[in-house]
């Protein structure tokens, strides 16, 4: 997400970095080019001269022109209006404080994403605030809608309201609120219909679940790559129904970040989750000074320790520390560590959210560092046969024929994950002289994943990512 309009800041705050001191005719050209980026990146236009206005009348004082790090200043001021742009400090949370049970009611127009995103909250619901949840989808126009919701609520074993033919939408959302009541649920997410546009018929019936059912909670589920059209239907829904907050899908693949950036200053309501997958644990709470930081290439640390403590099996971890300890490291633990790194995004998802990365996106992309890369890399050690795992000094060239031909690769591509296990053991040799304790600080995932296949001998700066 926003890698167009990150790429545009960052080229114009590496001009100002680079000069000793501004005047207020290159604020005014650079606060231009920021203006620019931002119509490009789709962000509404009042939102744009807001924040162009904010920090311009800060940024042309005296205080920042005649600071010893001007250029950094500007750079700050911009970071700290973003941060206010996206919702201010911190994250707003879901707010189930209320006697139980409490009703969600998601709303949204069709296409947006709203059924899956249901799940996907039922199930944060259950394992983050731990919460008991019932589902109920309300959708009797969309074919198999309600089959779908069930479907979603087997996978992440969430229970849903058993489906009765012929039952409209107000009937079930009441029935759904009595079964919460007598099953003891904590939380009722009630899945409403969508239309493929904001209708007065979809507004009504909407109102009436509303009234029903006191929402604690009434979410718009917005598509991000939708841009200025998600804008315009959370301002129709807000109007007419009343929104407690949004949920952006698809964040992953909006390179634009427009609909995130216009959001919260159009309507006035908090982002408060974002989908970043198809998976059902994809789905993350919005922290606009994390966002902030990823838009300016500064990277998101916390959120990729947050992530590797949610994902990194522990025990897998101490028993590869204890091996590096020993000195050994083979296939079979460097196939685990790219499993690991699958499970936490991917190679992509990981290198957004740290910073510096955004400079080096075109070295990146001539690695061919993706998840197409990590699945390969796993088949061609799936390939070889247990000993030849455990004893990768044995895999000569007929071997190496025989595995190549098994995952589907070249040779010369089996001869570069051999020669980057022999760089990352190599590592790990030195890594063990830091003891257990230094290799579990890290995680158990291996810092850089440099190797020959990814861009060269060492990789980034000799197997780490550049600073």
């Amino acid at each position: 997400m926003f890698e167009s309009l990150s790429g545009r800041l960052g080229s114009v705050f590496d001009r100002l970095r680079k000069r000793g001191a501004l005047t207020e005719a290159d604020v005014n050209e650079a606060l231009r080019e920021v203006r620019v980026a931002l119509l490009e990146a789709d962000v509404a236009l009042p939102v744009v001269k807001d924040f162009i206005k904010s920090v311009r009348d800060k940024a042309v004082g005296s205080e920042v022109l005649r600071s010893v790090t001007p250029g950094q200043m500007v750079i700050k001021l911009v970071h700290d209006h973003l941060v206010e742009a996206l919702g201010g400090e911190g994250a707003v949370e879901i707010d189930v404080d209320a006697t139980p049970p409490v009703a969600i009611l998601m709303v949204g127009l069709q296409g947006s994403g709203k059924t899956t995103t249901t799940a996907k909250l039922a199930l944060r619901l259950r394992d983050k605030a731990r919460k008991k949840v019932l589902m109920a989808s309300l959708d009797v126009r969309r074919p198999a809608a309600q089959e779908q919701l069930k479907i979603l609520g087997e996978q992440a074993d969430v229970a849903t309201l058993p489906i009765v033919p012929g039952q409209m939408p107000v009937d079930i959302a009441k029935r759904a609120m009595t079964a919460g009541r007598l099953g003891g649920y904590d939380v009722v997410l009630l899945d409403s219909a969508g239309r493929l546009h904001v209708d007065e018929g979809l507004m009504a019936e909407i109102v009436a679940v509303r009234d029903a059912t006191s929402p604690k909670e009434t979410l718009l589920v917005a598509d991000a790559l939708t841009g200025q059209d998600a804008v315009n239907v959370a301002t129709q829904f807000k109007s007419r129904v009343g929104l407690s907050g949004i949920v952006l899908t698809r964040i992953d693949g909006d390179g634009r970040g427009g609909a995130a950036l216009s959001m919260r200053g159009v309507t006035g309501c908090p982002i408060k989750l974002m989908g970043t997958g198809e998976k059902l644990d994809a789905l993350e709470p919005f922290h606009p000074e994390r966002i902030a930081g990823r838009i300016l290439g500064m990277g998101d640390v916390v959120s990729l320790v947050e992530r590797a403590a949610e994902t990194i099996d522990k025990q897998e971890a101490e028993k590869v520390a204890a091996k590096v300890a020993r000195g050994k490291f083979d296939l079979d633990d460097l196939a685990q560590q790219f499993k690991q790194m699958r499970k936490m995004g991917g190679m992509q998802g990981l290198l957004g959210l740290l910073p510096g990365v955004a400079k080096v996106k075109d070295q990146i992309a001539k690695a061919g560092i993706d998840e197409k890369m990590l699945k390969r890399q796993e088949a061609i050690i799936s390939s070889m046969t247990p000993y030849e795992r455990r004893n990768p000094q044995v895999i000569a060239a007929s071997r190496k024929r025989r595995i190549a031909a098994g995952s589907g690769v070249t040779v010369q591509e089996v001869n570069k994950l051999l020669k980057q296990h022999q760089q990352m053991q190599d590592m790990m040799k030195r890594m063990s002289k830091l003891g257990k304790k230094g290799f579990m600080r890290s995680g158990g995932l291996l810092p850089g994943m440099g190797g020959g296949g990814m861009g060269g001998p060492g990789g980034f700066g000799g197997g780490g990512f550049p600073q």
